[in-house]
């Protein structure tokens, strides 16, 4: 059995051969039952993220009408996704943020890491949330407020996460999503080549007509209003990223792809590289663009010293835990984290006093809740 992978005809693989069965009997990964029980799943950021984004509560009926689980009450692969504590090994997303321009130069020593896993929409929250955890933010002055530059647009970034969970291969077993970050720019990998074998580097993506190979999880980010039900994940990027083209380092976003592979290249809009542009050209470029400022001033807005490597690794445990368990103890978060439950108060009390988490009612019949605005508001920038 031959394939087409761009002008090429080659033979199939095993996980395309699959893949071609899938298509004759008209179903797709997404839509299959899977083998694990429905009963044994929970759904709290799925109804916390419904109630959030649509103002009602998600109805038991709706696990039909979506396709959590099928007429049979099979819970669905898709469904499978969409638990809390998802049980598909392959449904992760490796997070690194390196030093330098690529892993293998003097430099190539992991400044930060997560492996993120759970629900596909935590992680695409948390995705988000890494990656502004390591970039930075230019800003000025204008005469009534403050203008500011980011490293990568989070909407460019979102819809590029998004696309990378919606779209990939999940026949592929021992294959995750990648978002590795370095000083000029980020790449996005997730498993899988585009559907109909093309290669998208010889397309124009403005132009490219959408095929999901996972519908019913486009479904339900569609109905969640975290992305467009029609397709249009990167022609978005690419305009999102066209505000901000007349800066002088100005990069298009990039993508490739192979027979197995989906790329996609952001770049750092606040990284300068050897040129030879000073600090204050380069910002004065950047303020007429967006705007003409009556006074300026240059800086990045640097993280407080208290957000180590440890503390922040410490906080996405205990926002991932909170978000599933407001009433999650504290015992419980440190048999979870692997911590003793002395560090895990020391984090939570630090947590408390930045204002990011907060606890609502006593100590044994209160619960906890996530007021970092940053993370717990990505639900409403979007």
């Amino acid at each position: 059995c031959f394939v087409r992978i761009g002008n090429e005809s080659v033979v199939a693989d095993r996980i395309q051969l699959k893949s071609l069965v899938l298509k004759g009997a008209g179903k797709t990964y997404d839509s299959l039952p899977s083998s694990y029980r429905f009963e044994d799943m929970a759904f709290t950021k799925l109804r916390s993220v419904h109630y959030k984004r649509l103002q009602r509560s998600f109805d038991d009926s709706e696990f039909v009408s979506w396709g959590i689980i099928d007429e049979n009450g099979n819970l669905t692969n898709a469904g499978a996704l969409l638990a809390d504590e998802s049980p598909v090994q392959q449904s992760r997303i490796f997070c690194t943020r390196w030093n330098g321009l690529d892993m293998t130069s003097g430099l190539g020593e992991a400044i930060d890491d997560v492996e993120l896993e759970g629900c596909v929409i935590g992680q695409l929250q948390d995705a988000v949330s890494f990656v502004r955890n390591n970039s930075r933010r230019k800003w000025w002055k204008e005469s009534d407020h403050r203008e500011e530059l980011p490293d990568y647009p989070e909407r460019a970034v979102t819809e590029a996460i998004a696309n990378a969970i919606i779209h990939r291969d999940y026949l592929q077993m021992g294959s995750e999503i990648h978002i590795d970050m370095y000083d000029d720019r980020m790449e996005i990998y997730s498993p899988g080549g585009m559907m109909d074998g093309r290669l998208i580097q010889l397309l124009n993506p403005l132009t490219v007509p959408s095929k999901r190979r996972n519908p019913l999880l486009a479904d339900f980010f569609s109905r969640l209003g975290l992305m467009e039900r029609r397709g249009s994940g990167m022609k978005k990027i690419i305009n999102t990223y066209r505000y901000y083209e007349r800066l002088s380092d100005y990069h298009a976003p990039e993508f490739t792809s192979n027979a197995s592979e989906f790329h996609v290249t952001l770049w750092n809009l606040n990284f300068e590289g050897n040129d030879n542009n000073t600090a204050t050209d380069k910002a004065s470029q950047e303020v007429e663009f967006i705007k003409e400022p009556i006074e300026f001033t240059k800086e990045f807005i640097k993280e407080p010293m208290e957000f180590t490597k440890e503390f922040i690794k410490a906080s996405r445990q205990i926002y991932k835990l909170i978000s599933m368990n407001p009433k999650v103890s504290t015992v419980q978060m440190a048999d979870s984290m692997g911590l003793s439950t002395r560090q895990v108060l020391k984090y939570l009390k630090r947590l408390q006093a930045l204002d990011k988490i907060a606890r609502v009612g006593g100590r044994k019949m209160g619960e906890w809740k996530i007021i970092d605005e940053e993370y717990e508001g990505f639900f409403d920038r979007i």
